[in-house]
């Protein structure tokens, strides 16, 4: 064998590629909060909560913070099946993984050096999830998982 060879999580679909169109992020006034002021020099007042899809968001926050960002938390349909008022929790696990694969890209991009990202996902897709995370960002970039067990879920696992 000739090259390299590396690990790599395949689906139907994988190579296709929705196509972006460069966006523009406007603010809505009734839905911005800022601190009233600065409490010293150093405060930043460049926070973003954006309404409506997130890729689309994250496309049109890469041109001005590519490199810049210091944290991300993203909470993804877990694919659980359910259905829910804002999106569908039961894609086929191809799409999912397409989905998430677009996300993560433009989040690594987005990162700075010393940036982390956060996901919240359940078993259902959380080894998939890492996988993808390992081939967009590098196996030696994860730090490591955090379980949490609320109590509700608890309850309902006795039953």
């Amino acid at each position: 064998m000739s090259g390299k060879q590396k690990l790599e999580l395949n689906w139907i679909g994988k190579d296709k590629r929705p196509k972006l169109e460069p966006r523009i992020l406007l603010e809505d006034a009734t839905l911005s909060y800022h601190a009233r002021h600065r409490v010293s020099d150093n405060d930043s007042f460049d926070n973003r909560l954006i309404f409506g899809d997130n890729l689309l968001a994250l496309k049109a926050l890469e041109q001005a913070f590519s490199g810049r960002v210091k944290c991300v938390f993203i909470d993804p349909p877990y694919n659980t099946g359910s259905a829910f008022t804002h999106y569908d929790d039961g894609l086929e696990h191809s799409i999912w993984l397409g989905l998430m694969r677009d996300r993560l890209e433009i989040i690594k991009r987005l990162l700075s050096e010393d940036g982390s990202l956060w996901i919240t996902i359940d078993d259902n897709e959380a080894h998939y999830l890492k996988v993808l995370c390992d081939e967009v960002f590098g196996r030696s970039n994860f730090i490591a998982n955090i379980v949490w067990q609320n109590e509700l879920h608890a309850k309902i696992a006795q039953l």
